[in-house]
């Protein structure tokens, strides 16, 4: 199963689905920069960036009954760069919590990902950084999650009976 932090690049349309996640979790300090000049230009809005709730779902033991697990606080924004024609591709972004500067800052990055001719640039200098970044806390999660693992096969063979208990037919 393809993840949309795993090291394969998103470089055609096919994967927009793949790069808008990444801009979705993509922190600010990356994004920002990596869009240079369009992170400051003023938008033509379709849609302005709102916040709402959405219900997220999930499933007991990752395979069961659908169920609804709660809501979560979610932007969401679409626009068009101000310099581009009519026919321009549209921007789109959804990011979890209340940041419409991050919502914004995505979608504008969709919306050049979805030029051939800058999806190159972006891939070296946000998309890359942004997967590194994300297999980086990945890797602290699962390492701090390593590091509370309890062996329960050691730990019961440790808390064993004792030669004393078993004489005595405890």
């Amino acid at each position: 199963m393809f993840h949309a932090f795993d090291s394969h690049p998103a470089t055609h349309p096919g994967d927009r689905a793949q790069w808008m996640a990444l801009l979705a979790r993509a922190p600010m300090t990356l994004l920002e920069p990596a869009l240079g000049e369009y992170a400051h230009g003023v938008p033509r809005w379709l849609r302005p960036p709102e916040t709402g709730l959405m219900m997220v779902q999930g499933r007991a033991g990752g395979t069961g009954e659908r169920f609804n697990l709660g809501e979560v606080t979610v932007t969401r924004c679409a626009l068009r760069l101000p310099e581009q024609r009519h026919q321009a591709a549209v921007g789109v972004a959804y990011v979890l919590g209340r940041s419409h500067r991050h919502a914004q800052l995505a979608a504008v990055a969709d919306a050049l990902l979805q030029d051939p001719t800058q999806q190159g640039s972006l891939e070296a200098v946000l998309l890359a950084p942004v997967r590194a970044h994300l297999l980086r806390e990945r890797a602290t999660r699962y390492a701090r999650a390593q590091s509370s693992k309890v062996e329960f096969f050691t730990v019961a063979r440790q808390s064993g009976t004792t030669s004393e208990d078993e004489e005595d037919g405890v």
